[in-house]
């Protein structure tokens, strides 16, 4: 059941999907049974036409302190989703196979940091799409303070934020970061008051899918964040050829220039469920360059 969450709390509310890590009494530490609530519900959000946007909130006074050291020596030796859909030679990372999930959602992923990120609790905020971190906010990649290194793919997308040299800086020292150095980087997008943290989040998300076609906004995302790691251009042409036919031939395309030159707002009915292309998704195809 879509209520049945240990770890986290969800709410729907004018097509925004409300997401809020809920450990308080124990800073929102990371662990398997967060692991496995946070991929159910990006799941069924990504199957429920009627929500457009998602917001990653945690309460209490942390946004999440990392992985939940409660095992003592042996936590990243046991915090291993070994029941995962990867068979390979050795273990999935669990915040990369979150933050695989996260990068392959269909809608757009907004945090709301309302306090420090550690670890895990920073790095699974980087698949998100913009990042509002309040004053009260810092962050620090401890890794190889704890004889580990980087998780979550985030020697992937914390270098595309914040560039190679900064990545290793903090990765390298472990240190606590604050806000402003977080938005002077590019790793956070906005800073705000505690208390105006939400709601410059939602005005952020409103803006985001009140004009805006479902299923362009899930092709776009995709678009973006997948070919813009390409060596050249070439792969995104063909891609960007095939998704502008398939688009200019929906409902949603003539839907759009009608409102346009009738001076009113879009209805737009093509349905992220249904209306996706067939070639979609763009790793499926064999788009040879």
């Amino acid at each position: 059941m879509i209520s049945d969450f240990k770890t986290i709390l969800f709410k729907e509310d004018q097509n925004i999907g409300y997401i809020t890590l809920n450990r308080p009494h124990k800073l929102n530490a990371f662990n398997q049974q967060m692991l496995k609530d946070l991929l159910s519900i990006f799941d069924y959000i990504d199957n429920s036409d009627s929500i457009r946007a998602v917001i990653l909130s945690a309460s209490g006074k942390a946004f999440c302190a990392g992985a939940d050291l409660s095992a003592g020596k042996d936590t990243f030796n046991s915090e291993f989703d070994n029941s995962s859909k990867y068979k390979e030679d050795f273990n999935r990372d669990s915040g990369g196979i979150l933050a695989l999930r996260m990068y392959r959602c269909l809608k757009p992923i907004l945090i709301a940091c309302n306090g420090v990120s550690v670890g895990v609790g920073a790095t699974l905020q980087l698949a998100a799409d913009v990042r509002v971190a309040s004053s009260l906010s810092k962050f620090s990649f401890p890794f190889t303070k704890r004889g580990i290194a980087p998780d979550a793919c985030s020697s992937w997308f914390l270098p595309r934020l914040v560039g190679i040299s900064k990545s290793l800086e903090w990765c390298y020292s472990g240190e606590m970061i604050d806000v402003d150095a977080a938005l002077a980087s590019g790793l956070v997008s906005y800073k705000v008051e505690p208390d105006d943290l939400m709601s410059k989040t939602e005005e952020i998300a409103k803006k985001m899918i009140k004009e805006s076609s479902p299923v362009s906004v899930a092709l776009t995302r995709q678009m973006i964040w997948s070919l813009s790691q390409k060596d050249s251009p070439e792969h995104a042409h063909k891609i960007d050829s095939k998704v502008i036919e398939s688009r200019g031939k929906s409902k949603d395309a003539a839907e759009g220039v009608m409102s346009f030159l009738e001076k009113r707002d879009a209805v737009f009915e093509n349905k992220v469920s249904k209306d996706m292309p067939d070639f979609f998704p763009f790793e499926k195809d064999n788009f040879k360059d």
